[in-house]
């Protein structure tokens, strides 16, 4: 693979290329490795891991939606030290960076989970994941800029591990929680987790979730997830990665359209494990496409005239 793709996010998190596998879609790159030749991939972000094992959350937790999927999946997971002890020397063999999501019900738990990996052979970062809508407390820290702040600084001074932040749609105002991580003390933004959904079985008159409700994904939020990058984009100067919706080469593009330095894949390896290969191949195709070396902030809009269809007439 040509080194044209090649993304530096900073303090040693470098992608061979742009496309990563979102975190919570790809398992711990084990389950994945058997479906595709995952050693193509730019990074693996790895299922939410959490500062003791668990279970989850009780069935039914995943339902599909009109252009998506609802989960409520509730970061099962073997935790921190098993993630360190057992799946980091495997990582060791793949060409290509693995960052590992870390979820927690405090500070205190980041901290720990942080510490616990901390110069180990094989994680090459950390994604805090702030932004998760189906535990008890998983949006406090992404929903609040102030504890936000609060939180990278902790974790911060705990590592020298590249920090990644994941944050949350949910919100007023993302670009204030971004800019809040940023000058606590992070390095990168991934934008966005999912959004609050819920689907009714009609026939009993109940959510289809056990839980009530989930974080839904996929295409159906391509548009809110774009938007949401390019209000981060215009606040930051850190790395931005564009999550959301991406089904292949042309709705990738659209994110570095929108400022995004790199993007991860998520719900469409459910569909086909291989997306993400596709979509590699099409940025190599269209490298020049990807804006690289522009100004940080909002994209530029180009006044040109587009044929707009008919409105439509409802009767």
């Amino acid at each position: 693979m040509s080194d044209a793709l090649r993304i530096d996010l900073g303090r040693g998190l470098v992608m061979p290329n742009p496309v990563g596998l979102a975190s919570g879609t790809a398992g711990y790159g084990f389950e994945l490795a058997a479906l595709m030749d995952i050693t193509r991939i730019g990074a693996l972000f790895t299922k939410g891991t959490t500062r003791l094992p668990r279970a989850g959350n009780a069935p039914p937790r995943v339902a599909e939606t009109d252009g998506g999927m609802l989960n409520s999946i509730g970061l099962q997971n073997p935790g921190v030290d098993w993630v360190r002890d057992q799946y980091a020397p495997r990582f060791t063999e793949w060409p290509f960076p693995v960052v590992v999501n870390i979820a927690g019900e405090d500070a205190s738990d980041y901290v720990h989970c942080v510490g616990a990996l901390d110069d180990v052979a094989g994680v090459a970062g950390v994604e805090l994941n702030i932004s998760c809508p189906n535990i008890a407390h998983g949006m406090d820290f992404g929903r609040d800029a102030p504890a936000a702040a609060r939180l990278i600084a902790e974790v911060r001074a705990a590592t020298e591990l590249h920090v990644m932040v994941k944050l949350s749609p949910n919100v007023t105002d993302i670009a204030a929680v971004a800019r809040a991580v940023e000058s606590a003390g992070a390095d990168s933004v991934s934008a966005v987790n999912t959004y609050v959904g819920m689907k009714i079985h009609r026939a009993s008159g109940r959510p289809v979730l056990a839980g009530g409700s989930g974080g839904i994904s996929g295409p159906a939020i391509h548009p809110l997830a774009l938007a949401a990058v390019a209000d981060v984009r215009a606040a930051v100067d850190i790395p931005v990665i564009g999550v959301g919706g991406i089904v292949d080469g042309d709705s990738a593009l659209d994110f570095f359209v929108a400022g995004a330095d790199a993007v991860q894949v998520g719900t469409a390896n459910f569909v086909d494990p291989a997306t993400s290969l596709a979509v590699i191949a099409h940025l190599e195709r269209n490298a020049d496409r990807l804006n690289r070396g522009r100004p940080r902030g909002r994209p530029v809009r180009e006044n040109t005239s587009v044929a707009m269809e008919p409105a439509l007439h409802w009767s």
